[in-house]
């Protein structure tokens, strides 16, 4: 039975080593190998996002609800880009203040407009996007 795994070998300064091997022991890595895989997929993330390839992603809002049809015009760019939303979350983080997670799929130029206009909308104190993939580029 032949594997697709291919045994490689590098070169890296010792400071760094010291310092991989640190973050290896507090995280939750079992090995240098899934470790040094992790970092090759997040980079790989990050060029999907940077060639504007379909992508995943995650709109994190905080916002305050008592703003006047603040949660009118949340829900009305939401439905402009109907296509692009998967699934919304909604929280009450106190008796004033929302969380919305907006997980999107499309092209990464759309979902960081789409997190633009949320954000310049009054009431809302912070919006973030989090960048993912569909993992048809990652294996």
């Amino acid at each position: 039975m032949s594997s697709d795994l291919v045994r490689m070998s590098f070169t890296i300064d010792k400071g760094l080593m010291r310092r991989m091997e640190r973050l290896l022991r507090g995280g939750r890595h079992g090995n240098r190998s899934e470790f040094i895989r992790d970092l090759i997929r997040a980079r790989l993330v990050e060029e999907e996002w940077k060639a504007d390839e379909e992508a995943v992603g995650t709109i994190t809002l905080v916002y305050n609800h008592e703003v006047r049809q603040l949660a009118d015009k949340l829900t009305s760019l939401q439905h402009e880009h109907h296509h692009d939303v998967l699934a919304t979350t909604h929280v009450h983080l106190d008796r004033h203040i929302c969380a919305e997670m907006i997980m999107v799929k499309g092209r990464p130029r759309i979902i960081e407009e789409m997190t633009e206009q949320l954000r310049q909308q009054k009431g809302v104190l912070h919006a973030a996007v989090s960048m993912g993939s569909t993992g048809k580029r990652l294996t």
